[in-house]
């Protein structure tokens, strides 16, 4: 919580990656520890991402990529939140992403990165304490 309000969630799905099972259930268990949860759905272009991010006025975005294009769609997600002067907004990624990217990814400005087998828990507290203000 911040506040009295929720922590409010974006969870999209960049691309055409059409799996998002492992979005679904972040989502879900984000949801039950008491974060409000936006989910984007599948298909979504980078530009679609950081405007409904802004539209829903979210506290942190994360994102969920298992086709292989988080190099190049998640620091587009980040330039674009910055292109609507939202780039204060912090991202986060999840999914299948190689080790050996994951210093890039923070580089171009993504905050975390959660691998296969991260509990709900872990990424609640990431949330909470990135949230904090």
């Amino acid at each position: 919580m911040i506040g009295e309000r929720k922590i409010r969630v974006l969870i999209a799905k960049p691309g055409l990656d059409g799996h998002d099972r492992g979005a679904k259930v972040v989502s879900r268990g984000l949801r039950d520890a008491g974060m409000e949860v936006i989910y984007t759905g599948i298909r979504q272009t980078p530009e679609q991402i950081a405007a409904t991010a802004v539209q829903e006025d979210v506290d942190i975005v994360g994102l969920s990529c298992l086709s292989g294009a988080h190099n190049h769609l998640f620091p587009k997600i980040v330039e674009s939140l910055k292109e609507k002067q939202a780039g204060e907004i912090p991202v986060f990624g999840g999914g299948i992403i190689p080790i050996d990217d994951i210093p890039g990814l923070k580089k171009a400005g993504i905050r975390e990165i959660f691998q296969p087998g991260t509990t709900i828990e872990e990424i609640v507290r990431f949330i909470e304490k990135i949230v904090q203000r």
